[in-house]
């Protein structure tokens, strides 16, 4: 998938939580890439968002974190 693809993505997502309390919005978020992104896209996501974290919202950022934690 093309990178300007996972981006938009991610913004959408971001743009439903952005009224939700911090917690709520990256728990959120982390749960929606879980839930529907595939492995694929979340190591792609993963690597960008290291390579490149000034294109994505700081919540974002935070539930791409979460996700590298161990469950």
């Amino acid at each position: 998938m093309r990178d300007a693809d996972l981006i938009r993505m991610t913004r959408q997502i971001a743009a439903f939580y952005e009224p939700y309390p911090e917690a709520e919005a990256v728990a959120g978020i982390a749960t929606h890439l879980r839930s529907f992104w595939d492995p694929a896209m979340r190591a792609q996501l993963d690597a960008l968002a290291e390579t490149d974290p000034d294109r994505f919202a700081a919540r974002v950022l935070a539930a791409v974190r979460s996700l590298r934690a161990p469950t």
